[in-house]
């Protein structure tokens, strides 16, 4: 097998050596890292892949993103940056005089941030699309805005129950107003035109190759997609097409055929099954997080509880003795406590397994279960990329002093807390170059600095984007790390990764 020796300015992140100029590869593993001249003493024969004039880091991963639901995003109206419902709907009409047959879709707008903060309208919509289906989900993927020709498609009328972990909201005669939370936005879902495989397969595809432009070698995607979108993933590794490695979660809801299946965690090659995704609230911007205390000015509203504290400790169990990871969405304080609770009696279980345990956002925390990470061995996977975006909204809904311990990196750090970072992509971009910035600078949408203690390091956040992500997935001992035994995947920079304004330019496997 042919040896390759690349030559580069290298931050390995590995103990052993912080920096070198080369390492030594064969068949996609890291052999030797060291001084170029005595790998090639070693590997005379080796071929030269020079990259001198850029640097080098392990590969990044994107700890959390639904890859596929990304992919087809970027061919829907993007509703991120609007300032209120009258600015979506604008979108809309631009959108709908280019394409006036069939259902319009979008996503990306933040309640939060809108000068009008009541829950959008079907009225407001059918303004602009009286006969059109039209159905907007919002920034954090928690909300679904839609028209009345969806809701009369849907069957949604002042007689439809509120499904289990979600609402339908009412106007005060009990009429749905056009907005959907949570589990109720499957009312809509189920009534969609269904993509095909070869529509998720060229979703993945652009996605895929989006991931490699940013630099990314890696990601974990998670489960608030349709089962054919995880096919789609497998597709295009059976086809040979798929440049990422993806480790993948499955609903929990689907255990029982994985289990009569006789399928295990942690099968596969370039897509390995090996999480298990609950949902314990629902997002801030659409008030469902699972709070403590009500929202600012809503005095009833604490949030949506989705996934009983009972069923995750039940069903967490199963996973594990599956072989599968716990991924537990939780973003409240209250969501993220409980979830604590239950994680604390899945440990042991985890411990013998050899498996990790995970909180998925983990926003929103209180002070004493700040400390719990560390001493319970969760892994934090955060996404610094939506705090600028958020800022406003948490200011109002919670106040200062909630707001202290929201997206609390160096509090968690400083805890002895494993940070694994991501975007949440199709939520937010999934960039790292604005997922450093934020992380570092910590800047509101009004480029203000927002709660700068909590600011973490760019060594810090790269270490966020590579041993983290490892970490999580289980994977330390051969990813992340520029080392003897790891794969061969890297990420090429402009400049020193450590210093302010670097970037990635590309991914780079050999």
């Amino acid at each position: 097998m042919q040896a390759t020796i690349i030559r580069s300015n290298m931050l390995t992140l590995d103990d052993r050596l912080e920096r070198c100029d080369a390492a030594l590869t064969i068949a996609g593993q890291i052999q030797m890292v060291g001084t170029f001249e005595n790998l090639l003493a070693l590997a005379p024969s080796a071929s030269v892949l020079d990259k001198r004039d850029f640097h080098l880091t392990p590969g990044l991963t994107d700890a959390h993103i639904h890859l596929v639901g990304y992919g087809l995003s970027l061919s829907s109206i993007n509703l991120e940056g609007t300032r209120s419902s009258g600015e979506a709907v604008l979108r809309v009409a631009a959108r709908l005089a280019e394409f006036k047959d069939g259902w319009v879709l979008g996503r990306g707008f933040n309640l939060g941030a809108w000068n009008d903060a009541a829950h959008p309208t079907a009225a407001m919509l059918d303004a602009v699309a009286p006969h059109q289906p039209v159905a907007l989900r919002s920034r954090d993927g928690h909300s679904l805005w839609v028209n009345s020709p969806v809701l009369e498609l849907a069957g949604v009328t002042a007689d439809t129950p509120d499904p289990a972990g979600g609402v339908i909201v009412r106007d005060e005669r009990g009429h749905p107003t056009g907005t959907l939370l949570e589990n109720a936005m499957a009312l809509v879902t189920r009534v969609q035109p269904t993509v095909g495989l070869e529509d998720a397969v060229n979703a993945g595809r652009l996605a895929a190759a989006q991931m490699r432009r940013y630099g990314f070698t890696a990601v974990h995607t998670m489960a608030l997609e349709p089962n054919l979108y995880l096919q789609a993933v497998q597709e295009l590794e059976a086809r040979g097409e798929l440049n990422l490695r993806v480790w993948a979660c499955i609903p929990h809801a689907d255990l029982e055929s994985i289990e009569a299946l006789g399928l295990r965690g942690g099968l596969g090659d370039k897509v390995k099954l090996s999480g298990v995704k609950f949902f314990a609230d629902g997002a801030l911007g659409s008030r469902t997080a699972l709070m403590f205390e009500a929202y600012n000015g809503y005095p009833n509203e604490y949030g949506v509880a989705v996934d009983s504290p009972a069923t995750v400790l039940e069903r967490g169990r199963r996973a594990l003795e599956l072989g599968f990871s716990p991924v537990i969405h939780a973003i409240g304080d209250c969501a993220n406590s409980q979830m604590l609770d239950v994680l604390a009696q899945l440990a042991p279980i985890a411990q013998r397994r050899g498996l990790r345990l995970r909180l998925e956002h983990a926003q929103h925390l209180t002070l004493p279960d700040l400390k719990r990470f560390a001493a319970l061995g969760i892994v934090v996977s955060a996404q610094p990329i939506q705090l600028p975006g958020d800022t406003a909204t948490i200011d109002a809904l919670l106040g200062e002093a909630r707001a202290a311990r929201s997206y609390a990196f160096r509090d968690l750090l400083n805890s002895g807390a494993t940070l694994a970072l991501g975007s949440d992509a199709p939520v937010a971009t999934p960039d790292p170059v604005l997922g450093f910035e934020a992380a570092v600078q910590r800047l509101g949408a009004d480029s203000q600095p927002w709660h700068s203690e909590q600011a973490i390091t760019r060594l810090e956040t790269l270490r966020g984007y590579t041993t983290g992500p490892a970490l999580a997935a289980g994977w330390e001992s051969w990813y992340g790390r520029i080392a003897p035994g790891c794969a061969a995947d890297f990420t090429l920079w402009d400049g020193d990764p450590l210093l302010e304004g670097s970037k990635p330019l590309e991914a780079l496997s050999l």
